[in-house]
């Protein structure tokens, strides 16, 4: 047709090592190494020594994690399961960025030997919780999902996934088909574990729970902190008002389960672990509709509010209590990418924007005094900042209304125009930044347990308003990485005793392994949501020649912006050696690659899953794909076995 673009030629057949994948080669020489090249690779040199440190001071012969207290006993004794994987939740994701095979090997002995230790202290059956949250349970079972991903041929971590997966599916002792319900808060491998500990029911729990406040304010029963801590009879009187309302029922953390289903599916390709997910997601969509916020309960027939007086919230971690937005938000995302990974149905985003939309709407300009619950991360940005007020959000909802502010979670809204690319979902984290007075562009060092919080000056790197971000946030996870082996040479926790079982998050606090910049700068993503979410990348590497995951050696990587269709990846090789770099569509190849355009040449097309570029030694080429997501079927196998 005059006037239309000529159609690319074809690249030629892939190399002899990835028979699927069509390849093309660098030719520019590298005459100076870029600094976030040398820096790239210095954090994966820095992170090699770090781990071995962690486990060598703080996991026995066999792997388990020291510890000579118990858990399961108390009035939260149904706590601890999660504590004891998130040392290691991002072990799996380092070696499938390129770090070496011996990090996998490691993740996956902890693993093995710390669900042993769990086993052993009466905290799992089958190799799963008994019961508990999934704002929890989320969390743990990160570790399991990385090295799913990283070993999908591994026999028992199929069997596993399939097991705990089908303890949710209809026929399984959790989920009620006829009502589309998780029949309670508190769930796991022995089904529905009734009420929030098996000890006579009580509240509150601990003094630590202070911060958050009473979610049931309206009830009888209901008092003041320190009333019911004072007097024993009301707040058992208070527990079983909770236990009544709180401890039944469907609550939209649940969603986190799907992950398991998720990850089942793209393990074995059963589509009825799929279905189950479209099926669980739509019942939270379902009572969304027509509704103003996502509601966060739901009782055994379904029915949104039924033991809560017709509330919407009040759920467990729900608007109400203990975290709100945090919660809620991050479980509708987890269930919305899961959903549109299996469906390929972007309609599900729908239940992850409504509450970062609801939230906004009722959002004020506050001071830095004036900060709710949550606001650590928060902590430098404000202080930084010339003005004395930003714009914050309520995080939760009870009968007097919004409250509990603080700033919007960039985690959220930058994840969800990740997962669609939706143009209103761009203007949302657009419109936070215009809110904002505080500056987007700074890396502050710092790191939380879910080794987050870096969104706002990646996505300005992204927009081309924060050119030096590459090298600033990886001298930030470098500084990062030696202060944690500072405070592990430091520590004062006999490394023969360990910690108690009220100080197990000290292994989270030190855990050295830092992935948040090597996958925005490397794989063009955010950080894995952390309450229970299956890495969703943008673009993935396989070493050609090794047939492994991961960046080859010497090998650096920089996505300077993820357009679909302007996707635009810079490779280095510093080393003296030849390397072959197969570079892949999503986590799952569920994007298939169009055209490739190599340094400013004219465009050849792909169509496929896996482009393998080749790299001669001290070479650099500029990679720019057009791909359409969502266009595969999403899978766990590699490019050496799609065929």
């Amino acid at each position: 047709m005059s006037g239309s673009a000529p159609v690319p030629p074809p690249l030629r057949p892939t190399c002899p090592t990835s028979p699927t994948s069509p390849t093309v080669s660098a030719d520019r020489p590298l005459t100076s190494p870029p600094a976030w090249a040398v820096l790239e690779r210095d954090l994966f040199a820095a992170q090699e020594r770090a781990w071995r440190v962690f486990s060598e001071r703080y996991t026995e012969g066999d792997g388990r994690l020291v510890f000579r207290d118990t858990l399961g006993v108390g009035l939260d004794g149904r706590d601890g399961v999660d504590d004891f994987y998130e040392p290691f939740f991002n072990w799996p994701t380092l070696y499938l960025l390129g770090g070496g095979a011996e990090i996998l090997a490691a993740a996956h002995r902890h693993w093995r030997a710390v669900t042993g230790q769990l086993a052993e202290m009466g905290m799992l059956h089958q190799g799963m919780e008994r019961g508990y949250d999934w704002f929890h349970q989320g969390e743990g079972n990160l570790l399991f999902y990385g090295l799913c991903l990283a070993r999908p041929d591994d026999a028992e971590l199929r069997t596993l996934a399939g097991r705990f997966a089908d303890f949710y599916l209809p026929g399984g002792p959790n989920y009620d088909p006829e009502h589309r319900v998780i029949r309670a808060p508190h769930n796991g491998s022995e089904g529905p574990r009734w009420g929030f500990a098996d000890e006579e029911p009580y509240f509150p729990w601990s003094l630590a729970l202070r911060p958050y406040g009473l979610p049931l304010d309206w009830i009888d029963e209901a008092a003041s902190f320190d009333e019911l801590a004072a007097s024993p009879e009301r707040a058992r009187a208070y527990g079983r008002a909770m236990w009544e309302r709180m401890g039944r029922g469907d609550t939209l953390v649940n969603l986190a389960a799907t992950s398991l289903a998720a990850n089942a599916f793209l393990l074995s390709g059963e589509r009825r672990y799929a279905d189950w997910v479209a099926e669980y997601v739509g019942a939270w969509r379902d009572r969304l509709s027509g509704a103003e916020v996502l509601p966060d309960n739901a009782g055994l027939s379904g029915v949104v509010g039924e033991y809560l007086d017709g509330r919407w919230y009040g759920g467990h971690y729900g608007w109400s209590w203990p975290h709100g937005l945090h919660s809620v938000g991050m479980a509708a995302l987890v269930g919305a990418s899961n959903a549109t990974l299996v469906t390929g149905d972007h309609g599900f985003a729908d239940l992850a924007r409504n509450p970062l939309d609801v939230t906004t709407a009722r959002g004020e300009q506050r001071t830095a005094a004036q900060m709710g619950t949550l606001g650590k991360r928060w902590r430098p940005h404000l202080a930084a900042m010339a003005s004395d007020r930003t714009f914050m959000i309520p995080q939760r909802h009870g009968d007097s209304g919004w409250f509990d502010f603080t700033i919007m979670p960039g985690q959220l809204t930058v994840s969800l125009w990740h997962l669609t690319r939706a143009s209103a979902d761009r203007e949302r984290v657009e419109r936070m930044r215009e809110l904002s007075a505080w500056d987007w562009t700074t890396v502050h060092t710092q790191r939380l347990k879910d080794e987050a919080g870096h969104e706002e000056p990646w996505w300005e790197y992204l927009a081309g308003r924060n050119p030096g971000f590459p090298e600033r946030m990886l001298r930030s996870a470098l500084d990062t990485c030696a202060a944690k082996l500072a405070r592990i040479a430091e520590d004062p926790v006999d490394p023969e005793v360990g910690p108690d079982a009220f100080g197990i998050h000290h292994w989270q606090d030190l855990n050295p392994v830092l992935t948040e910049a090597l996958l925005q700068l490397t794989t063009g993503s955010p950080q894995v949501l952390y309450n229970g979410g299956l890495a969703r990348l943008h673009v993935r590497y396989h070493d050609a020649v090794e047939r492994r995951a991961g960046l080859p050696p010497e090998v650096a990587a920089l996505v300077s912006d993820i357009d679909p269709g302007h996707t635009v990846i810079t490779l280095v090789n510093l080393g003296g050696s030849p390397r072959s770099v197969t570079v892949q569509g999503g986590t799952f190849a569920e994007h298939r690659l169009d055209t490739v355009v190599i340094d400013g040449r004219p465009a050849s097309r792909v169509d496929g899953r896996y482009l393998t570029v080749e790299l001669p030694a001290h070479t650099q080429v500029e990679v720019t794909l057009a791909m359409t997501p969502h266009a595969d079927a999403p899978t766990y196998r590699r490019p050496w076995e799609d065929r």
